[in-house]
């Protein structure tokens, strides 16, 4: 490492929902020194003073303080932020928060670059592209069309409440509401009514069994499961699509066509950016990738597009190059 001080460096963040990512790298190459993680760094749900603390705890894990005057340029993707525009609030306590804690780390970073966490994440795959889609699968679900590394259009992303469709939050709810129409008989058996009863607690006389679910146990059924969930967040529905991964790797139908409908949503909203044939498409979040449930479905299906995938695990790799583009003074 001692060597490498003697170079000119770059930060990237990952800032999303959950926590904060902090990747130092060589500006030349971008070969990877050091990492650090903290809390959320979504810029506009987490209060400034906070967002500062955990963008300070994460890049001081990554970058040693010997080596944090050779810093030259920093690029964040935050959740909650964009690059299209510097007066958008995000941005704006993105920028901020930033500015603050590279000034307490001791970093006279000359470019600083703000951009979200699914531009970021865009510029992660190969060649850092510039232009094409960005697909984000996982709690939540969004397509952004990507122009000069800028959201220029989105589709979807509005939310538990009025979208995220095939979301792992869609999913599962879609599994507890499966779960009570087979408790109701408005739905067919399913395997989901035993395994979200009890992740829920429901005792076991409750349960659905091999012999006959009488009216009396469906009924106590309910009576548990209704108020269970509503006790929570309502984001925390999206804790059940493992549920639904594992009964449809059982053959369960109604878990089959759970899966199958949210590759269907997923597909109507890249749909929505009007693709071009061949045009790229980046994707990450965690019902897509290597392991990903959806990945096969949704691939076949975006393959009728002329669409293929690349997936990427986050955005740091995107941020890294970022921060190098802006060293070189290529702001796009």
């Amino acid at each position: 490492m001692s060597n490498d001080l003697n170079q000119e460096c770059v930060v990237g963040l990952d800032a999303g929902g959950t926590r904060t990512r902090a990747v130092f790298a060589a500006a030349e190459d971008g070969r990877v020194f050091g990492e650090g993680a903290a809390g959320p760094g979504n810029a506009l749900t987490v209060p400034v003073p906070r967002l500062t603390d955990h963008l300070v705890e994460a890049i001081a894990q990554a970058v040693p303080e010997a080596a944090r005057a050779r810093v030259v340029a920093v690029a964040g993707g935050f959740a909650g932020a964009t690059a299209a525009s510097t007066e958008e609030p995000g941005h704006v306590n993105a920028r901020t928060a930033l500015t603050a804690a590279l000034r307490r780390l001791g970093i006279p970073a000359d470019r600083v670059r703000i951009c979200s966490d699914i531009e970021a994440a865009f510029a992660s795959a190969p060649g850092t592209p510039a232009d094409g889609l960005a697909l984000v699968a996982g709690t939540g679900a969004v397509a952004l069309r990507i122009t000069d590394r800028r959201s220029t259009a989105t589709v979807d992303g509005d939310g538990w409440l009025l979208g995220d469709d095939g979301s792992g939050f869609w999913i599962g709810r879609s599994a507890v509401r499966a779960a009570l129409r087979m408790a109701d008989r408005r739905g067919t058996a399913t395997a989901l009514a035993v395994s979200v009863g009890r992740a829920l607690g429901v005792p076991d006389d409750a349960l659905p069994g091999d012999g006959d679910w009488s009216r009396g146990h469906r009924e106590a059924y309910r009576m548990h499961v209704l108020p269970a969930v509503m006790a929570e967040l309502p984001i925390r529905l999206a804790r059940f699509a493992p549920l639904v991964v594992e009964a449809a790797g059982e053959k369960d139908a109604v878990a089959e066509g759970i899966l199958d409908e949210a590759a269907d949503q997923l597909t109507a909203t890249v749909r929505a950016l009007n693709p071009a044939h061949g045009e790229r498409i980046v994707a990450t979040g965690g019902l897509l990738g290597p392991e990903g449930p959806l990945t096969v479905a949704l691939t076949a299906r975006l393959r009728t597009l002329g669409l293929t995938l690349d997936w990427v695990p986050d955005g740091c790799r995107g941020a890294v190059a970022l921060a190098r583009l802006a060293h070189d003074g290529d702001d796009r």
